[in-house]
């Protein structure tokens, strides 16, 4: 047995549980292909703040639903309680924080340039946890980082980069803004030990009071249409929700993660594909070569990393 797969008379033949593995992450990329065309869409019934609120209430039921089984509440009860105040407080940063910007940054971006500049999440994420954690960037990093943001640029000037005329800058630098929280999120917690699920709830159990009382602050709204309830749900179920458990479920299936990581790469075409025939976005030529670009570059890294 080599890397989850089984050598019969000469011939590499994919396990049973490797293809579960691929058949969760496939599943999971699948769901993330549709969450910029949910954003969008939920956007035109809800500000950010109801949105963000909603969905993360849907997906605390989610969570607490997961939590009933045996093994995900033995593993609640086994989390200590300082680690339980640390998962706590997290919530105020994702989702809380990271979701607001996210959303404000959809809320002003046609959806192809806030997806494909959130995709670049991952050169951010390198950036910022070599020196955290007392790591070297190295010439090779940088460069691949360099490719990454040329394309940011590109799309952030809408192909015009002669001009450097930038259409929206307010929206694109909270794109940026939305990968830096997210990044400093998963620095943060990268040296935890909490069970995956267990420190979701707990940062959406965290969140949910905040939110409560900015959505209170600004007069108590709720969405008024059946359309921005059908949105909150959608993105709470499923960006915040399902795809994370069967993410999860793959990368624990899998006797190479690299080889399921790299199933990511999928999503940013399949999105796009679906802001044209859902949200009607026409797909312009700028985004597809920025999004080349920043994909380019985080195939680079993922390379290197190898």
């Amino acid at each position: 047995m080599v890397r989850g797969y089984a050598n019969i008379d000469g011939l590499n033949v994919m396990t049973a549980n490797e293809r579960r593995a691929l058949a969760l992450g496939l599943s999971a990329v699948m769901l993330w292909s549709t969450v910029a065309t949910a954003f969008s869409i939920s956007l035109r019934y809800l500000t950010p703040l109801q949105l963000v609120t909603l969905a993360s209430a849907v997906s605390w039921c989610f969570l607490s639903l997961r939590l009933v089984q045996p093994g995900r509440r033995q593993a609640l009860r086994a989390t200590d309680s300082r680690d339980r105040l640390f998962g706590l407080a997290m919530g105020w940063i994702n989702p809380a924080l990271y979701y607001l910007v996210l959303f404000a940054a959809y809320d002003r971006l046609p959806a192809q340039e806030a997806m494909a500049i959130n995709y670049s999440w991952g050169i951010t994420l390198a950036l910022i946890a070599a020196p955290i954690l007392g790591q070297k960037l190295s010439l090779y990093a940088l460069l691949t980082s360099g490719i990454s943001y040329f394309g940011i640029l590109i799309i952030a000037t809408r192909g015009e980069l002669a001009a450097l005329n930038f259409a929206q800058p307010e929206g694109v630098a909270l794109a940026l803004l939305s990968t830096i929280i997210w990044s400093l999120y998963w620095v943060i917690n990268a040296r935890k030990t909490i069970d995956p699920e267990v420190q979701l709830f707990l940062n959406f159990s965290g969140a949910l009071p905040l939110l409560f009382v900015m959505v209170w602050y600004q007069g108590g709204s709720i969405p008024a249409s059946w359309q921005g309830w059908l949105g909150g749900l959608y993105v709470g179920f499923f960006e915040m929700g399902i795809a994370f458990v069967l993410w999860m479920g793959a990368m624990q299936a899998t006797q190479s993660a690299i080889r399921i990581s790299s199933l990511i790469f999928l999503s940013p075409p399949a999105s796009l594909l679906l802001i044209w025939l859902i949200a009607g976005e026409p797909l312009r030529p700028y985004t597809l070569v920025g999004l080349a670009m920043i994909l380019l570059g985080l195939w680079l890294q993922r390379r290197a990393d190898r």
